[in-house]
């Protein structure tokens, strides 16, 4: 299935999922338990109605965005996941490049495949490292000053993972880190032969970032993912985040935040941002959709702090949706994987001009030349009245 022939992200999934063995692709595409909260976090968009108004001067549409400190070119930027050598050879850095080339923030998760250095070294936009409060401090510590030293932006702390949701999918598929061949995948691989032979070509698997803390070849398939799940902190509260602010100068964000109680918390140990996200729907099931959730944050804090809505954005009418109803901006996670799964860089690249294409189409009908015009009374909850 061609990019040309994408024309939406929807596409875009059918096209990884043919690209892709069965365990890479359902790694991406699934969620925890019943998948219920994965399902909704797409669906809560449609129980919002966007109301237009006419004969405004939509000649030039503007759509940048002011977002922890950077002003980007998109309303929308690249949120943070993991292991993305999984489904492209050219792993994280084709998804750099391309957030480079749309002027639009790029995320590198901790466990990534491409270290934190290297990213630095290939873009010159801004740059986001997200990063855990692990049971060993000093190495937390030591993703700040590498941060610090390597220029990055911002700083994404994630506080959802006290421990990995049930992803059952990955156990049904036979999914293993590094990827390896097993009775569960064997014939998925033999029959996705452009990935296995890429595997063959580009064998190096590693979580970049912290496979200086574990032999991963010597631990052999899982050694380095059991490693880091030992490293989550069942411990952690509101002082350590207060504990890693004092270590960071610089913009601060929450990500998995999900309670306006919280939000409130957050910004009073000093966050600048939060987040809504429920993992993708990876982690707790049942959790609600972040967009459900924008206004009841906004109440909460107020203008005192900037909210991104993470989570089941598949069109360019969410984002729209989203800003709307008070976020600041949007993150994605699954839609820019697909495109990577299905072409690599250009398969990013695709994806990130299919959503801009339809954040300006849904602007323009609405009446908003620019982010800054786009408000509540452009949206209309179904079921209550205008």
């Amino acid at each position: 299935m061609a990019l040309k022939h994408c024309h939406n992200i929807a596409d875009l999934r059918l096209a990884a999922e043919r690209r892709l063995p069965a365990p890479m692709f359902h790694y991406i595409d699934g969620g925890s338990d019943d998948e219920w909260t994965i399902a909704r976090n797409t669906s809560a968009f449609d129980d919002y109605q966007l109301l237009p108004e006419v004969l405004c001067d939509v000649s030039n549409i503007d759509l940048t965005t002011e977002i922890f400190g950077q002003h980007i070119d998109l309303p929308f930027f690249l949120a943070p996941t993991g292991m993305s050598r999984l489904f492209h050879h050219d792993k994280e850095l084709a998804v750099a490049r391309a957030a480079e080339n749309f002027g639009t923030f790029y995320s590198l998760s901790t466990l990534g495949t491409t270290s934190l250095e290297e990213i630095a070294q290939t873009i010159a936009t801004p740059k986001m490292f997200q990063i855990y409060i692990l049971k060993d401090r000093s190495l937390t510590l030591e993703f700040v000053a590498r941060c610090k030293a390597s220029g990055y932006e911002a700083l994404c702390l994630t506080v959802d993972m006290a421990m990995a949701g049930n992803r059952e999918r990955d156990l049904r598929t036979g999914m293993v880190m590094p990827p390896r061949f097993g009775l569960k995948s064997l014939w998925s691989f033999a029959t996705h032969p452009y990935w296995a032979m890429n595997m063959a070509l580009h064998p190096d698997f590693k979580l970049a970032n912290v496979a200086h803390r574990v032999d991963a070849l010597g631990g052999g398939a899982m050694g380095l993912i059991d490693y880091v799940n030992s490293q989550f902190d069942r411990t952690v509260t509101w002082d350590d985040v207060e504990w890693l602010r004092a270590q960071w100068d610089g913009p601060l964000v929450i990500k998995g935040v999900m309670s306006p109680a919280d939000a409130k918390t957050a910004n009073h140990v000093g966050a600048n941002a939060i987040m809504i996200s429920n993992h993708g729907g990876r982690q707790l099931d049942s959790a609600p959709a972040p967009v459900d959730m924008v206004r009841q944050f906004r109440d909460a804090v107020g203008g005192s702090m900037q909210l991104v809505v993470d989570g089941g954005i598949r069109r360019g009418k969410d984002v729209v949706k989203a800003i709307a109803l008070g976020a600041d901006a949007c993150s994605l996670g699954k839609a820019y994987l697909y495109g990577l799964a299905a072409g690599g860089q250009e398969g990013v690249e695709h994806a990130l001009a299919l959503l801009k294409t339809e954040v300006i189409r849904t602007m323009t009908l609405m009446g908003c030349a620019s982010i800054a015009d786009i408000g509540e009374h452009h949206i209309k909850q179904l079921g209550r009245n205008l």
